[in-house]
């Protein structure tokens, strides 16, 4: 099973990542971040998650770490 961490400190609220997400597993939180944007949040309830890192290649601040549990 993989999944990604997001560093909500991190986060600009670009939302490059929620593009290039093949299965759409990041969508806009309810959390307002440093920029006053809403940040994004991983939402993989149904361990859908590719392990692609399409999303931490895309993210401008490196908010964004895959984890690969096996």
């Amino acid at each position: 099973m993989s999944y990604i961490t997001i560093d909500k400190n991190k986060c600009k609220s670009c939302y490059l990542c929620m593009d290039v997400c093949p299965k759409k597993l990041i969508k806009k939180s309810s959390i307002t971040g440093k920029s006053g944007e809403v940040v994004v949040e991983f939402d993989d309830k149904n361990h859908e998650c590719l392990a692609c890192s399409s999303c931490a290649m895309v993210c401008p601040d490196l908010a964004i770490t895959e984890v690969n549990k096996i």
